[in-house]
């Protein structure tokens, strides 16, 4: 038996390395490929409840297997959005262009949100949108 209490033999105590190649499998899948997607839903107008939104959007992107950034979560902790928006903005383009996807969230589409869709169609980036409800929606892109 190894320290990790992994039994290399069998009860006759014959080879039997079935176990360890089923272990060694499962943790290969736990360390599956996670899509890095932007979530991008409005901020501006009820800011506090905006920010909620955009936490359950994340979490729900956590839960069907992706990682989610969501500079409208992260960036107010730390820059005022009515005297630094246009560096915000800028920020938000770069972390776009390190994601793989864009989900867009909710009916509402902001200025903000606008500029970030063209941005993730300049760059032609997979683009999904959702309901508030997180059901996926079909839009012409």
């Amino acid at each position: 038996m190894s320290p990790d209490g992994i039994t290399y033999t069998n009860a006759e105590g014959y080879s039997d390395p079935v176990p360890f190649r089923a272990i060694a499998n499962m943790e290969k899948a736990e360390k599956k490929f996670r899509p890095i997607v932007y979530i991008c839903s409005p901020y501006s107008g009820d800011i506090e409840g905006n920010t909620l939104k955009a936490r359950k959007y994340s979490r729900f992107a956590v839960d069907q297997g992706a990682i989610p950034i969501a500079p409208h979560l992260l960036l107010p902790q730390y820059m005022d959005e009515k005297t630094e928006r246009d560096l915000a903005m800028q920020m938000d383009m770069i972390l776009l262009a390190h994601c793989l996807e864009i989900w867009v969230f909710g009916s509402f589409i902001s200025e903000g949100m606008e500029a970030e869709i063209a941005r993730a169609k300049q760059k032609r980036m997979t683009i999904r949108y959702f309901t508030e409800d997180l059901k996926e929606e079909e839009k012409c892109s």
